[in-house]
């Protein structure tokens, strides 16, 4: 068997956070969502079981909340300090495609949310 693709997904990751160019938003807070596909190579793990032939789901997502937590201005910064930290912290970790949300944006609309994405490879 040859394996061609292995992806973790982490879907609506939710995190409360005071990210906004708005004062008010880093006051207050709201609700933002990340969504996560991460490229990696499951080789090892589908024959040996072991944790250690992977990356951690659980990481990554205790390193996704602690980059949450540092107030930004701007989510392109938040995504891209959650990138390098991701690329930095698992070494085995070959591209990432990250989307990042913020609930009820104050922009004067009718909006669910607004966000970016953005793909990148080691």
């Amino acid at each position: 068997m040859k394996l061609t693709e292995s992806v973790i997904l982490l879907p609506q990751l939710r995190f409360f956070a005071y990210h906004g160019v708005l004062p008010q938003e880093q006051e207050v807070g709201a609700c933002f969502y990340v969504n996560l596909e991460i490229r990696t190579d499951f080789t090892h793990a589908l024959e040996t079981d072991e944790l250690e032939d992977t990356v951690s789901y659980a990481d990554i997502h205790e390193a996704v909340k602690e980059e949450m937590a540092i107030s930004s201005r701007l989510l392109e910064h938040v995504a891209g300090r959650i990138v390098h930290r991701l690329y930095r912290d698992f070494p085995p970790i070959k591209g990432i495609k990250i989307e990042l949300y913020k609930q009820n944006p104050p922009m004067g609309a009718d909006c669910e949310r607004a966000g970016i994405r953005i793909t990148t490879e080691r």
